[in-house]
């Protein structure tokens, strides 16, 4: 994969794309990126105030328009709904009917949701039957999962789930399932405090394709073991099933129907902000670089030492902030550049990367003229002088990337390349509604910790000066593809693996 070649103007350090802004405006504009900032904007997002911005919440609403009028005193176009800089989505709220919920097994026992079944996510559109088939086992078999017939079968997981990769889960799951049923060993006390969340209601997206179709359920191991029994399968213990390797095995003659009901729902809508900085080229303006970062978290948790607020400073207030610091830079151009460029804070990333699918099929520009995103997600924590950056290997931007990096020594950062291709985040944040519908993409990240989705990810707790020259190696690659004369190619490949095409 090639890209064009830049070279260095001697005695200003900027190649030939950036040209089109001179090195003092660039450096002024750079220069703009500070660790104040980004630790002062860090700490307005991820303030108790916000209750931990959950999707749909008046807190998340606040940050909304806080950023919109942090785009608007920047001078950036609104590309929101009824040119406002917020563009909301809509939501359907649905409660369970905790009755007519059920697991009923043929000619056996019937278990009801709460005091014998708990739903870890997922729904149905109606009540679905089919045949057992009993995974086993966590270690290795990989391969197993992938040849097993499990669509539209009901899989027992005997599996300690924690000790499953997340790659033997996806494959277990995109083998396409009726419905999955764990074996937990919950503590009373944890049970009941599960049995209480299943109550109340939920929030899933309402537009689109559902994604209704496969619930994956909890029931206790004391309750499954004595059924499988009476179908000639004898579980291990829970020690002896962990240092096992994965086995599938049918258990035809067992027959279940999951029925899930429900009762009620009602209508909201959650937001992203969305703000554009019009191109100089009268011919490149049409097309866009987009930044994006997802600006909600998981709001209010159990309390850990007093403390229920799941504040979200470094996921992903410090992406947020990203995007707020390069707006305002980019904004300092003169001339801007060549491309237009879409600054967009997204919600709804937690509950399954709403705000940004939502905006990938209502897009504020066609999406065919959106060349690149760079989106960013956790950058303020972990190594001092490493990030991440997935997705390199799919485009011509992680050679760009990787030019860029070097070009920028006093950044003295180094992008490496994804280290956890087993957890599958390049799947896992907004970039991704992107890349399957054709747009290159770079996720800058730092990776998971301690804190992550705690009440103790804490403003106090992240690092503002490297998450500023992260901001800043986000602005010189961003600037390179904003001015470069050709567009992001796709690896051939990548594009067939990963790009959804429409019919």
């Amino acid at each position: 994969m090639m890209r064009f070649l830049a070279l260095a103007v001697t005695g200003l350090g900027f190649p030939i794309a950036v040209l089109a802004q001179s090195a003092t405006t660039v450096e002024r504009a750079v220069g703009s990126i500070t660790p104040e900032d980004v630790y002062n904007r860090i700490a307005v997002i991820a303030h108790d105030s916000m209750l931990g911005r959950d999707t749909p919440s008046p807190g998340l609403d606040q940050t909304a328009e806080y950023i919109a009028g942090q785009f608007e005193q920047m001078g950036l176009k609104p590309g929101g709904d009824n040119g406002t800089f917020i563009q909301r989505y809509p939501l359907r709220q649905t409660q369970l009917n905790l009755v007519a919920s059920n697991i009923t097994i043929d000619h056996g026992p019937t278990w009801q949701l709460g005091p014998d079944v708990l739903v870890r996510f997922g729904s149905l559109p109606a009540s679905v039957s089919g045949s057992a088939v009993v995974v086993d086992g966590a270690t290795g078999g990989l391969e197993i999962i992938e040849a097993a017939d499990l669509a539209g079968r009901i899989v027992i997981l005997a599996s300690p789930t924690t000790r499953m990769s997340s790659q033997l889960m996806q494959a277990l799951f995109g083998q396409g399932p009726a419905a999955v049923i764990s074996l937990t060993q919950r503590s009373e006390g944890s049970w009941s405090r599960a049995q209480q969340r299943l109550g109340r209601s939920a929030v899933t997206k309402a537009w689109g394709e559902s994604r209704e179709g496969m619930a994956w359920l909890e029931v206790r191991e004391t309750t499954v073991a004595p059924v499988l029994a009476a179908h000639g399968y004898e579980l291990a213990s829970a020690e002896e099933r962990a240092a096992q390797p994965i086995s599938v095995r049918d258990v035809r003659d067992l027959e279940l129907t999951v029925d899930l009901q429900y009762a009620g729902s009602g209508t909201g809508s959650a937001p992203n902000v969305v703000g554009i900085l019009e191109g100089s080229d009268p011919d490149l303006r049409n097309e866009y670089v987009l930044f994006s970062a997802h600006m909600d978290h998981i709001g209010v948790r159990p309390p850990v030492q007093g403390d229920s607020i799941a504040n979200g400073a470094d996921d992903d207030a410090s992406g947020t902030v990203a995007i707020i610091e390069m707006a305002e830079a980019y904004a300092m151009l003169n001339p801007r550049p060549k491309r237009s460029t879409i600054f967009l804070a997204e919600s709804g990333e937690e509950k399954g990367l709403w705000g940004s699918e939502y905006f990938a099929d209502n897009p504020s520009v066609p999406l065919t003229q959106i060349v690149a995103d760079l989106n960013a997600d956790m950058i303020s924590r972990n190594w001092k002088d490493t990030v991440v950056v997935i997705g390199k290997e799919h485009s011509d931007l992680g050679s760009t990337m990787n030019r860029v990096n070097g070009e920028h020594p006093e950044l003295n950062m180094d992008a490496i390349d994804d280290l956890w291709p087993e957890e599958r985040f390049y799947f896992r944040s907004d970039h991704y509604n992107f890349a399957r519908k054709g747009v290159p993409i770079l996720f800058f990240f730092t990776g998971t910790h301690e804190d992550y989705h705690q009440v103790t990810d804490e403003v106090d707790k992240i690092d503002a000066e490297k998450a500023a020259r992260i901001v800043k190696l986000m602005f010189y690659v961003g600037l390179e593809v904003a001015n470069s004369p050709q567009r992001p190619r796709w690896d051939p490949a990548s594009y067939n693996q990963i790009v959804e095409l429409v019919p």
